[in-house]
């Protein structure tokens, strides 16, 4: 009777134990401007894995940097810069080398204007009052929107009708909804199935006119040991994800 009764606990232990480990979650942070591609890549991802479970969260690569920093338990962060990985990697916060995965272009996207036809010069336009741009200090495609701005020589005449969106996903949301008259936003967003229902124009801002979008991935401390978080960085290498990059504007060297 009590080598049932041991049995039975040793099964039951063993049982919550296999549970415990099937339903952990490997958390995944990217920044907003890869939804799009990224939930793709995610779904060709669990048709090879099936079994792994993974979250992802989407926002702006600075707030992800700010709540790692602060000890946050995510697996593995793609950020739309190479600074905040850089960073996290030299304050071992980060435990794989930092990877460049994709280059990111910006476009300014209007549904008032057509952005081709003046270019850059679009956002000078009498019919723009307000120009959506993503929070600089914490969005690397805000900040990349910026110094495109400053290098044409046209930010002292729009600085005021500057609004900004937390994100570059919500800048492109402010001039899809008419929050914004005109935006610049990542390129991907532009090529969204999202934004091409909303029947805007967009003009592709030139790669010479900010520094390389170079985007960065890390496995961070938390994802030590994690199969999943290894298998998923490894993934974004794979000729199914290239492939998905780079129909939504992305490009590698």
């Amino acid at each position: 009777m009590l080598k049932n009764i041991k049995s039975l606990l040793f099964f039951l232990v063993l049982l919550s134990s296999t549970t415990f480990f099937a339903q952990e979650k490997t958390m995944i942070v990217v920044a907003a401007n890869m939804k799009t591609a990224m939930d793709s890549i995610a779904k060709t991802y669990k048709q090879k894995y099936p079994a792994d479970n993974i979250q992802i969260s989407y926002g702006a690569s600075g707030k992800f940097y700010e709540q790692i920093a602060n000890g946050a338990p995510f697996d593995v962060f793609f950020s739309a810069d190479m600074g905040f990985p850089t960073k996290l990697k030299e304050t071992r916060f980060a435990i794989s080398t930092v990877k460049l995965y994709a280059i990111g272009r910006l476009a300014i996207w209007s549904k008032k204007i057509d952005p081709n036809i003046q270019k850059m010069n679009s956002l000078l336009d009498p019919k723009v009052k307000k120009i959506s741009i993503a929070n600089p200090i914490t969005a690397p495609y805000g900040a990349k929107a910026l110094e495109s701005l400053r290098r044409n020589k046209i930010y002292n005449s729009v600085k005021t009708n500057l609004v900004f969106g937390e994100n570059i996903a919500q800048t492109a949301q402010f001039v899809a909804f008419g929050a914004a008259d005109i935006g610049i936003i990542a390129l991907s967003d532009a090529l969204s199935p999202a934004m091409k229902k909303e029947r805007g124009k967009y003009y592709v801002i030139p790669q010479e006119n900010h520094a390389p979008l170079e985007q960065g991935c890390v496995i961070l401390k938390h994802g030590k040991g994690n199969a999943t978080a290894l298998k998923f960085y490894d993934y974004i290498s794979s000729d199914k994800a290239k492939a998905i990059l780079k129909y939504y504007g992305y490009s590698q060297k």
